[in-house]
């Protein structure tokens, strides 16, 4: 890539694009130029995301796989070295909220969901995609974690507990990879305009998820969600070579709500 934001001959893998962040980061890279392996647990979803890449005369090939599963992490690793030979840049994207509930009431199912998606497929996408990338001697990773891989949110344990986990992974990996041309980093997305935000909403105040998401968006400094496209833009300057000298960060992307301290209770029903 070069400072105007080209991706041409660079081949992008993306987890957890059929829509929100994982989709907008896919349609990112495609527009810029990047042949782009869309990856997703939901197959139709994929396809519509490289479909979206392909009519604005990008690159783009559709891949379904859940990322909890090693098998199907191979696969998708295997079907990106046979479409286009290589991995440049992997957003390790996919993520679950589970359900909202207090530790002392929250399944052990959900629990083992959460974590399965969250931690477990991280660790996984970059167990496959590692090797890749060390044998090229080349490529950059990024990680999604959360603010809540920062601060704790009362009735989210599980998803607080797998970004957390999220944030350790990322700083081990780039440590361990540091000196072979590879860079591992991660993103902190706060309240983001997403499925996710607003299935939140309605599991606080089903009969006014409205309600919540204005007083939540109030608490923001900027005043607003944040953007899928906010996102994006981080994770391709994270993949670019303006960042070659950064790995084992992460970006916090909230509109200055973690560093306001007003994050920790904000998802706590009222």
């Amino acid at each position: 890539m070069n400072v105007n934001g080209d991706f041409n001959g660079k081949v992008a893998l993306v987890t957890g694009a059929a829509n929100g962040i994982g989709r907008a980061t896919a349609l990112a890279f495609g527009t810029r130029g990047a042949k782009v392996v869309v990856v997703d647990k939901d197959g139709a979803g994929a396809e519509r995301t490289a479909a979206a890449i392909l009519q604005e005369g990008g690159q783009a090939v559709a891949k379904a796989a859940d990322v909890a599963r090693s098998a199907e992490v191979a696969d998708y690793v295997k079907a990106a070295l046979d479409g286009y030979g290589r991995i440049d840049c992997f957003f390790n994207n996919a993520g679950i909220e589970g359900t909202l509930a207090p530790i002392v009431e929250l399944d052990e199912a959900v629990f083992d969901a959460v974590i399965g998606v969250n931690l477990k497929g991280v660790f996984l996408g970059l167990r496959h995609v590692l090797p890749v990338l060390l044998k090229q001697r080349s490529g950059a990773i990024v990680n999604t974690a959360s603010t809540a891989g920062l601060i704790g949110t009362p009735g989210l344990s599980a998803y607080v507990a797998s970004k957390h986990g999220v944030l350790g992974l990322t700083k081990c990996a780039a440590g361990e990879v540091a000196r072979s041309g590879v860079r591992v980093n991660a993103v902190c997305p706060g309240p983001i305009d997403t499925r996710m935000i607003h299935a939140l909403e309605r599991a606080l105040n089903p009969s006014d998820p409205a309600a919540v998401g204005q007083r939540y968006q109030s608490t923001i400094p900027i005043g607003r969600y944040g953007t899928t496209e906010e996102v994006a833009n981080v994770v391709l300057f994270l993949c670019s070579e303006l960042a070659g000298n950064i790995t084992g960060a992460h970006f916090v992307i909230d509109g200055g709500r973690t560093a306001v301290g007003g994050a920790v209770t904000s998802l706590a029903r009222s």
